[in-house]
Order: C-alpha cells, then sequence, then structure tokens
C-alpha cells in the first residue's frame, strides 16, 4: 500500500457508522494488514495528524467532524490452531465481522461464544468493551490480543489476565489510542456446557432436549430473541445498548428495593448489578421521541435516531436520561459507546 496514494479526503462516515449520524473525516484510508497500519500510522506523524482507529462504527457516537486520519481497519483472517480433543483456538483479523465469527464457530461444533451472537462489530472491537450477552463475556473465552503498542512500536500479545477485563471494560478501553488490536484469539470447546441461566434464552429453549442442543442452536436462539426486541441497525439507527447495568452496592440496592419493590437486578461479584433498561424505563423514557432522535419502544436501553439526528442530539438525550435516572433513584448510568469528533 502507498498511502499517497489510497489516503481519501473529505469522506463522508454516514455510512460507517451504526447511529447514521453525518460527519465528515479529513483524512480516511483502508488498512488491511500489520504492514499497511504501520505506514497508515507513519503517514500521519510526518504530518501531526490525528488518528482514529474505526471497525463497524457500532459502538461510537460521532459528535462532530473528524479533524485527523480515520484508519479503518479491515485486516481479515479467520483459522484453527491448537485443535485436539480438549478444543481448539480460533484466531480472528481485527477486520473480521464478529457475528459471522460467531457463526463460523458454532457450525463447527464449538461452544463459548454462541450467546455473543448478532452483537454488530469487528473481531477487533471486542475486546475493548469486553462485549457480552446472555451471561457471557468475551473475556471467559479470550487467550490474547495481538495489538500494536503506539507508545512502544512494538507489536505485543497481551493474555487474557494483561487485558485486565472487567464489566464492558478492559485495559484499552482505558487507555485510548494507546493500543490497536491485529488479531485476537479464542479457546474453544465441543464440550464446555452451554449456558443458559437467563430467562429470556431458557423460556425460548424450553421445548428442546438439553441434549438435543447444540452451539449454533443457542446462537439461533439468541440471534431470535434479539431480533424480536432489538431493533436494526439498516432499518433503525442506533448504537445498541446506550449504557452499561450500574453495579451498586448491596446496602444501596436495599434502599432501591424498599422504594420500588420491583427494581431488577443480580447479584454481581459481592454488590448488584440493576437493570439499566428497567431504570430508564421506570423515569418514562421507553418509547420517547423528539422529532429526530428517542428511545426505542420495545427496548429502554438502546436510544435511535429516527430522523437524521446529530450525535450531538443523540448525547443531549443520553444526558436527559442520565439526569432523570441520578435523580430519582441515585444511579449514575455510564454510556457505553465512545464520543468522537471535534
Amino acid at each position: 500500500m502507498n498511502p499517497e496514494a489510497e489516503v481519501q479526503e473529505w469522506v463522508s462516515l454516514f455510512g460507517l457508522n451504526t447511529l447514521g449520524v453525518s460527519a465528515t473525516a479529513r483524512y480516511y484510508i483502508e488498512v488491511k494488514s500489520l504492514d499497511d497500519l504501520h505506514r497508515a500510522l507513519a503517514w500521519a506523524q510526518n504530518r501531526g495528524c490525528k488518528t482514529l482507529v474505526l471497525g463497524s462504527g457500532s459502538n461510537l457516537v460521532f459528535s462532530g467532524d473528524v479533524d485527523g486520519l480515520v484508519i479503518h481497519m479491515q485486516i481479515p483472517g479467520r483459522y484453527w490452531e491448537q485443535v485436539d480433543e480438549t478444543g481448539a483456538t480460533l484466531v480472528l483479523g481485527a477486520g473480521e465481522n464478529w457475528h459471522q465469527a460467531v457463526l463460523y464457530a458454532a457450525g463447527a461444533g464449538y461452544r463459548g461464544i454462541e450467546n455473543l451472537a448478532l452483537i454488530p462489530g469487528t473481531a477487533g472491537a471486542a475486546p475493548v468493551q469486553n462485549i457480552g450477552a446472555y451471561g457471557v463475556e468475551l473475556c471467559d473465552t479470550l487467550v490474547s490480543v495481538t495489538a500494536l503498542d503506539r507508545e512502544s512500536g512494538q507489536t505485543l500479545r497481551l493474555d487474557n489476565a494483561a487485558c485486565d477485563f472487567t464489566y464492558r471494560d478492559s485495559v484499552f478501553k482505558r487507555s485510548p489510542g494507546r493500543y490497536i488490536i491485529t488479531e485476537i484469539r479464542l479457546r474453544l470447546s465441543p464440550t464446555t456446557p452451554l449456558q443458559l441461566g437467563y430467562r429470556e434464552l431458557e423460556d425460548y429453549l424450553e421445548s428442546a432436549a438439553s441434549k438435543e442442543l447444540t452451539a449454533l442452536k443457542v446462537a439461533e436462539a439468541v440471534i431470535a430473541i434479539r431480533r424480536r426486541k432489538l431493533p436494526d441497525p439498516e432499518t433503525i439507527p442506533n448504537a445498541g445498548s446506550f449504557f452499561k447495568n450500574p453495579v451498586v452496592p448491596v446496602a444501596q440496592f436495599k434502599d432501591i428495593q424498599s422504594l420500588y419493590p420491583k427494581v431488577v437486578g443480580h447479584p454481581y461479584n459481592g454488590a448488584i448489578k440493576l437493570a439499566a433498561a428497567w431504570l430508564i424505563d421506570q423515569c418514562g423514557w421507553k418509547g420517547y421521541r423528539n422529532s429526530r432522535v428517542g428511545v426505542h419502544s420495545r427496548q429502554a436501553l438502546v436510544l435511535i435516531n429516527h430522523a437524521g439526528g446529530s450525535g450531538h442530539e443523540v448525547l443531549e438525550l443520553a444526558a436527559a436520561i442520565r439526569a432523570s435516572v441520578q435523580s430519582r433513584f441515585g444511579v449514575t448510568l455510564e454510556m457505553e459507546p465512545g464520543v468522537v469528533g471535534t
């Protein structure tokens, strides 16, 4: 790749973010290999240009244009290694579509990530947020992440512990811009128990005998459940769950429960993880719409951009929701998407 030839100017990012927000990149380049990445970064450094690494744009809000080089991560690769009787390691390039990788693994008979079906995004973005759904998190199966450390200029392989995963968090999220993920490795098994503890999933699969269940059938069930309650970004622009489920001390949960006996919460690492969707719904936001943005009618965690709203309008709505939840319950909601732009 010759960066001088491949770098484009004034590129629209409208189709590169699932919220459907209009924004423009001053410079833009597609990267399909580690060498491409090094050359793109050198091009930006030579010009004193800021950079933004972009996957599928499913977990960010453009608050304005990007005055720098947008590096569109498209490094491919999907193969197995260390295959033995206990399982196999699935290696994914950072640009691989996450959902397709889940179906690929489940279709091959390997278990571990089937509950994470239909989560939009790329494999390279998955560790940043430590994506999770239906009782499973990426960290449960992740062996290592290969990443370019921009501080040292070295390509490193960080094991699970070095990634410092917590709920919807990682070292990559806490050190934005330092690491650029190029590849991930997941250890999967044909025999690990299927995770069916979530009520929705259990109810959906109740007619199927446990011995007949496969990873692919569980993935298909997850897909059906998610499609039933979540909007398709192709038809209703959104960034998925906009807020994390807040974790509060047990004492605070009991105080809330004394006033709101139906509050939804589950034990989590010695504390209680509250259902953010329930909190938002109780504040009357579910189904809310103004002329351009709103909250989905079937899932209060999902903010939608139904009529060409700006990133600022989405963020203003998010701020209003956070303020009302804080006022009523004394709980601070934290946004899941990142915010970029001028």
